[in-house]
């Protein structure tokens, strides 16, 4: 069967394709978990997510195809609804009370993951990379995440800021509308993401807010300089340290309007 290429990612860019009813994307050190968790996710009844199929003989990953609409920069005026938005907090909601029934076991990434796993309230499996090009949307609504990769053990509040962080976008103007978003009231749209997933502890989705954006940039430095020549052209592209420096910048003179959203 002639396989398709499916575009967006970075550190799988090129290497993701379709033949029918699969994908098949490189496998990584952390497969096997990944698969047994998807597998127990489906078992535990969520649907928004892949079902593994295996690893082909040739080491890639083959996961079920879930057809539907995957966004890519610049994303398109459907994906800023507030709609849209809200969909993905109550898919990752589904997500998080889903994972929270299964017992996590073998390896995960650290790369992406909860810094503070074991803070107050439950650990569960996070994605801890919902951006819109990890997500399967239908008629403008959130249907399923994809890209497993980074997935590990950590706080559901984490798994939601970074979410927040890319889709909200909680991000400067001028690296927001690199991306194609357009101008918007982003406090309004983080309570928007809060209310829709039906968070209680909203200081605390900003102060993971806080920490990610202090400690932006380390994950892609360490690709950067590990050699990897996808994120080697990204951090080029967007400017190097400064495009996170300029963030941090930004939240430090604009966090009192996300809590004042909140109040």
């Amino acid at each position: 069967m002639v396989e398709e290429t499916l575009e967006g990612g970075v550190a799988n860019a090129g290497a993701v394709t379709r033949a029918g009813d699969h994908v098949m994307r490189p496998s990584n050190p952390h497969t096997s978990s990944i698969h047994r968790f998807l597998a127990d996710l489906r078992a535990a009844g969520f649907r928004g997510a892949p079902l593994p199929v295996g690893v082909d003989p040739d080491g890639r990953e083959r996961i079920e195809f879930i057809p539907g609409d995957v966004p890519l920069a610049p994303y398109p005026g459907w994906t800023q609804t507030d709609d849209a938005l809200a969909s993905v907090a109550e898919l990752m909601r589904w997500f998080h009370d889903a994972s929270a029934s299964i017992v996590p076991r073998g390896e995960w990434s650290t790369e992406m993951a909860d810094p503070a796993p074991h803070g107050a309230g439950r650990v569960v499996v996070c994605h801890n990379d919902v951006c819109l090009e990890n997500v399967v949307f239908r008629d403008g609504r959130a249907m399923a995440l994809l890209d497993f990769d980074f997935a590990a053990p950590g706080r559901p509040v984490y798994d939601l800021a970074q979410f927040a962080r890319m889709c909200v976008p909680v991000d400067d103007p001028l690296s927001a509308s690199r991306l194609g978003w357009a101008d918007a009231d982003r406090a309004a749209r983080l309570r928007i993401v809060a209310d829709a997933y039906g968070l209680d502890d909203r200081r605390g989705l900003l102060d993971v807010l806080s920490s990610t954006i202090d400690r932006g940039g380390e994950f892609l430095r360490r690709r950067v300089e590990a050699g990897d020549a996808n994120f080697i052209r990204m951090w080029d592209e967007i400017g190097g340290m400064e495009r996170f420096d300029r963030r941090r910048r930004w939240w430090a003179e604009h966090e009192p309007e996300f809590a004042a959203a909140f109040a």
